[in-house]
């Protein structure tokens, strides 16, 4: 195995209000909406009332990892 970089990601992510943040992914034209929902909002306290549900992080990563 070389030590050669093949690939570096260039993601962009901006924290909007609360848990809300956007990120801008390589090769998708709309940036990617992550917050929390059910009960991973409980567990931190946010209201959805407040806070609109949105995938978390996890949520993709679990995504990527089955894939």
């Amino acid at each position: 195995m070389g030590g050669a970089i093949v690939y570096t990601s260039k993601v962009k992510i901006e924290r909007v209000k609360g848990p809300l943040r956007r990120a801008y992914l390589p090769q998708e034209d709309a940036p990617v909406w992550f917050g929390v929902h059910s009960e991973i909002a409980e567990h931190y306290g946010v209201d959805p009332q407040v806070h609109e549900p949105h995938a978390t992080t996890l949520d993709y990563v679990v995504a990527a990892a089955a894939g």
